[in-house]
Parts: structure tokens; sequence; C-alpha cells
């Protein structure tokens, strides 16, 4: 990786591709996501969560396989959404601090000049003509603000879910067809059961904070399950 700090005098004419494609990590079978997410993401994928060493994360189903994402077909995805993680392509956030360097420092953008579609002559601009930022860099600044934003949030947002006892650790069991069974064990998935049985103190603090939509969208989101076995159901049997 090479990453550096954009500007429009160095990269005033560098285009890049916004194209997907397994050779850019899209092949995954689950894709992080941040509570800023979920509104949409629900609507395509099924939410859940995993408890790492650092606290609880959330993430979407994009296949069953390993490496597999049935929402990519070639270099684009096949989702009305595309999770930000993904969304980002080779772009990132690095933190530059002053010359004393004081302070945390202040956020920027980055782009990795060694990713193949940086430098594509097919690509759109970063930059316009007289120097302000072009849509597409707008896009990206706006993906990674969400991403860093959500990296600060996301752990209380899950933690006050975790707390109010609405998240319950399952495992998945996903058949495909009678002879094809899936399981994705060690997750945890907002249970609608305990989420209609909040009343009280707990049920208003939740609402407050806009936690409790964000329970409610994690639990609807689970029925797009069916969705992705239609998906895995749509392949050529022996690709799975």
């Amino acid at each position: 990786m090479n990453p550096v700090q954009i500007n429009n005098i160095d990269h005033a004419d560098l285009r890049v591709s916004p194209r997907a494609g397994a050779a850019f990590g899209d092949a995954a079978n689950q894709a992080p996501i941040f509570p800023a997410e979920f509104e949409e993401a629900q609507r395509e994928f099924a939410i859940i969560f995993r408890r790492r060493d650092d606290g609880l994360h959330a993430y979407v189903l994009l296949g069953l396989d390993r490496d597999e994402n049935l929402f990519l077909a070639g270099d684009h995805w096949t989702s009305r959404y595309v999770p930000a993680s993904h969304r980002r392509g080779p772009f990132s956030i690095g933190m530059v601090r002053d010359a004393a360097g004081d302070g945390p420092g202040e956020a920027m953008v980055q782009v990795d000049l060694d990713d193949p579609r940086v430098g594509d002559d097919d690509g759109l601009p970063l930059f316009l003509e007289h120097g302000g930022n072009a849509p597409y860099l707008d896009h990206v600044t706006g993906v990674l603000r969400l991403l860093y934003a959500g990296m600060e949030s996301a752990p209380a947002a899950y933690a006050a879910l975790d707390a109010a006892g609405l998240l319950a650790p399952v495992t998945l069991t996903i058949d495909v067809s009678e002879e094809r069974r899936y399981t994705v064990p060690d997750v945890l998935v907002v249970d609608i059961e305990r989420l209609a049985a909040l009343t009280g103190e707990p049920l208003e603090r939740l609402h407050r904070s806009g936690l409790l939509r964000l329970a409610i969208l994690a639990a609807v989101s689970l029925a797009n399950i069916q969705g992705l076995i239609a998906r895995k159901q749509a392949l050529p049997r022996a690709s799975g």
C-alpha cells in the first residue's frame, strides 16, 4: 500500500475508477456496517452482531460460502445499497498532525497509489478543472466521514442494545435446499420477543437515544435471509 494525502495540485488530473471486484476485497461473505447505515442496509441485507475482544460489531450477510458475495457481479454490486466499508474504494482517512506533533491531528482524505483503480484513464476525476472537488471526491469524503463517525459512535450504541437485553446469541441455520444447509455460528441478533417486551424506563431510554429504531431495523432485516437464499439458489450448482 502507498497511501498519500490528496491535494488539488499534485493530483489535479488524477482519475480513480469506482469499480468493485474480488481483487479489491469485495468477495467477502460479511461486511461491517455502522449505525448510520442501518436504514438503507436493512432493505437489502440481514444485520447480525458479533462479539469481539474490543466489543460488539455489526455486520451484513453477503454470502454463505467462504469468500462469497452474492451481491457482486464482476466489477459491480447488484444491491441497491453498498456498505460504506466497500464503497470507500482505495480511499482512507489519515490523521495529519502539525509540525509540533501536538493534539490528535486533522482527518484528511488519502488514496492508495498502488491500487490499480488509481490512475485509470477511464476513471472519474477527483478535482474540477479549476481546483474544486469533483462530485466523486465529495461522495468519497461523505463515505469516509460516515465510517469515521461510525467507529466513534458504534461501540456505545451496540453496548446499549446489549445492556437492554436485546441481543440474543444464536447459530443461524440456513437451508438452501434439502441437501444443502449452512450454519452461521457465534452471532447475535436482535430478539424480536425481547424487543416487544420492553416497557417503562428502558424502553423510553432507548427511544430517546434513537437506539430503539436501530434495534427495530436490525430485527426486521433478518427477513432478508430469504433473499440471500434465493440468490444462492440462482447460482449454478457447481459453484456452491
